[in-house]
Formats: C-alpha cells, sequence, structure tokens
C-alpha cells in the first residue's frame, strides 16, 4: 500500500481517536450533576468520573493545583497561570496523541494492509497502537500537568511514573472501535492497488524468532516482576535532585507484572492466576509467529512495531482472564473489575521493542542459514505462481 493510499485511513483514526476521547473527557461534567449517582450508582459514577479526569480540561475534584498568594495579602487562591498550565498540558495531550497514533497507524498499514487475510491482524495492531499513542500522550503532557500541581520539582520522577499510568482505560474501550473504522476506511482506499507481497518465511525461522521475543518479554513478565527482584530493581539507582528516587520510573517501564510466592494464598488460587501469566507469553508467542508472514517486508522497524503491538494485547489478554478471577471478591462491580485494562502499556512498549529486535536478528539469522538435509524447509505466505507450460509443437 503505498504512503497516500496509506495516509487517509491513518489520519481519520487519529483524528477519530483525538475527538473520541476529548468527548469522554468533557463528558465529566454530566457525572458532578445532581441525580447522576442514581443513574451509574454511586460506586460506579466514582470509577467513571476515575477513568474520564485524565483526559478532561477541567482539573479533577481531589486535585489542587498550585496556589498564588491573594490581593492585599488575603487566603492564597489558584493561579491563573497554574490553570493556563493545565490546559497546556491537555492541548500538549491530544495534541501527542494525534502525533504519535497517525505514524504509527500508517506504518502499520503500509507493513499489515489490511487485505488478503490480513484484516483480522491489522485490526488488532491498530487496537493496540491505539494503547500506545494514548500512553506516550500523557507520558509527553505529564511534565506540563506536574507543573499546575504547583511542586513540579518534588519528587519528579515519581509524580511522572504516577502520570504515565493513568488514563490507561478508554484508549482501550475506543481504540477499537476506532481501529475498526481506520480498517474500513483502509480497505476502501486500497481498492486497486493491485497484489501486495507477503514475506516468504521458513517455518522454523519464525518459530525461533518468536521464541526469542517472547524470552525478552518473559525476562520482564517472570523475573523482573518477581516481588524480590522488583523490589531491588527500584532500589538500585537513588539518583539525587529533580532526578531522584526513579525506582517508580523504572518499575512502570520495564516491569510487565507483578507476582510472588504462594505464602499464606491457597496453591490453586495461585496457580490460577500464573495461568493469567501464561497466557500473556502464549498470545506474544502466536503472535511472533504468525507476523513475519503478515508483513509485506519483515524488516526491524516492522518486526518491533509488531512485537510492540503483540505484547500489548498479550497485556490485555492476561487482564481479561483475571477479571473472572477477582470476580469471585463478593460486593466488586464490573468497573472495578476493569480498572486494571490496559495497564503495563510503558513496559510493553520497551519489552516489545527489545523483543522485536531479539525477533527480527534471529529471523535473519535463522532464514539465511543453510538446512543440514538438504531438502527446502517449510516457507509461510503464499506459494509463488508456477511458470505456464511451454507451447505446444
Amino acid at each position: 500500500m503505498t504512503y497516500r493510499r496509506a495516509a487517509i485511513p491513518a489520519l481519520v483514526g487519529g483524528l477519530l481517536l483525538t475527538a473520541l476521547l476529548w468527548w469522554a473527557g468533557a463528558s465529566t461534567q454530566a457525572l458532578h450533576l445532581p441525580g447522576s449517582s442514581g443513574v451509574f450508582g454511586g460506586q460506579s459514577a466514582v470509577d467513571l468520573d476515575r477513568w474520564l479526569a485524565p483526559w478532561s480540561y477541567d482539573p479533577p475534584a481531589g486535585v489542587q493545583l498550585g496556589t498564588e498568594p491573594g490581593a492585599s495579602g488575603g487566603a492564597p487562591a489558584t493561579g491563573a497561570r497554574y490553570l493556563s498550565l493545565w490546559t497546556t498540558a491537555m492541548q500538549i495531550r491530544y495534541g501527542a496523541l494525534l502525533a504519535c497514533f497517525v505514524p504509527g497507524a500508517l506504518f502499520l498499514l503500509r507493513r499489515l494492509p489490511p487485505v488478503r487475510g490480513r484484516t483480522t491482524a491489522a485490526l488488532l495492531a491498530l487496537w493496540a497502537w491505539a494503547m500506545v499513542a494514548g500512553t506516550l500522550a500523557v507520558t509527553v503532557s505529564a511534565p506540563w500537568l506536574i507543573a499546575a500541581l504547583g511542586h513540579g520539582s518534588y519528587r519528579f520522577l515519581p509524580q511522572l511514573a504516577a502520570v504515565s499510568a493513568s488514563g490507561r482505560q478508554m484508549p482501550v474501550l475506543l481504540g477499537l472501535f476506532t481501529a475498526a473504522v481506520t480498517v474500513a476506511v483502509a480497505r476502501i482506499t486500497a481498492k486497486g492497488a493491485g497484489p501486495l507481497p507477503r514475506e516468504a518465511v521458513p517455518a522454523r525461522a519464525a518459530r525461533l524468532a518468536a521464541t526469542a521475543g517472547t524470552g525478552v518479554v518473559a525476562l520482564s513478565l517472570v523475573v523482573l516482576s518477581y516481588q524480590p527482584v522488583t523490589a531491588a530493581l527500584q532500589s538500585a539507582l537513588p539518583g539525587g535532585g529533580l532526578l531522584s528516587e526513579p525506582g517508580d520510573l523504572l518499575r512502570e517501564w520495564l516491569v510487565l507484572g507483578a507476582w510472588a510466592g504462594p505464602a499464606g494464598a491457597p496453591a490453586g488460587d495461585w496457580l490460577l492466576y500464573r495461568c493469567a501469566d501464561a497466557v500473556v507469553l502464549v498470545v506474544v508467542w502466536w503472535a511472533l509467529r504468525r507476523l513475519p508472514a503478515l508483513l509485506t517486508r519483515a524488516g526491524v522497524p516492522a518486526m518491533a512495531v509488531g512485537a510492540v503491538c503483540a505484547t500489548v494485547l498479550g497485556l490485555l489478554a492476561g487482564q481479561l482472564v483475571r477479571m473472572p478471577l477477582d470476580g469471585r471478591v463478593q460486593g466488586r462491580g464490573l468497573l472495578q473489575l476493569a480498572a486494571g485494562i490496559g495497564g503495563g502499556v510503558p513496559a510493553a512498549l520497551t519489552c516489545g521493542l527489545l523483543a522485536g529486535v531479539a525477533a527480527a536478528a534471529t529471523l535473519r539469522a535463522a532464514a539465511g542459514r543453510p538446512q543440514g538435509t538438504g531438502a527446502p524447509a517449510p516457507v509461510q505466505g503464499p506459494p509463488r505462481p508456477q511458470d505456464p507450460p511451454p507451447a505446444a509443437g
């Protein structure tokens, strides 16, 4: 798919995602009206407000912006400059959302066009990229948001980690709709584009590449997520000044989960939660196994971006599996069970990029290795067309 054909659906998807999140953020005022608790329920209204607040131009009720001395020595009041900083932060957030989604979607549509059996893969990849774009937008705008609180120089890195982890639920919900619309528009613009190539990848090389990439993800999900290791990671770099206490930020961008030994918990419950972690690795391996044959060109950039999307989707699958396990606790509603949906995307971005590079390097090395049996290895992808038979006579 040419850049011109891919640019239209990518831009449509970016504008749609930005508009939907802006509309969701503007809806927070409805939750503060009298009677909203009766419609949604008291706890549900609080949970919805928490989901929507990171995308609202209005500061949440529980957030205290920076104050300035009152007139004539009166009581301190919220300063106009801090309100302006908050507005600027939200403008940057939405601008960064558009700037992050469009290039990523354009690249994915070029390398994974939604035609010839690639539609589902393109839909899932764009859905995952919408979550990544939301996380990047929140992180880029975080310094202005922290400054608006009036104490930006105090524990800056822990505050940055906390802001990076916010606003994750709405991109999951709205990103799926955005991905569907983007794919629909891309299928229209792809008409008449002619046949699109596929990589012919030896099956053994694809399996080795998937195993190498999944190993990188497992290093974070199994090793770094073990609570004693995570605690050591958080305290490894003390830092100083503005960069003090980097542990929370390192955990947010490097650790995909959290687990410990069964301790006093029933062994059955512990094993069920570990099954949710196993689902993450299975989804990642399966996606990386299929990815090279779906791409028009299985280079390092395409494998890296594809691995990021695979890791995000794996985390989402694990979180969905974990929801019924958490639902056994009495008194927890659907919104409370879904509170963890979309978490871990910063770490998925870091680990996914590394996994994609490892998978691409392994794929290149394994695909170029001669076969010891002398027989050609089976390949993924469509068969090559046969030469026409010679003319009779």
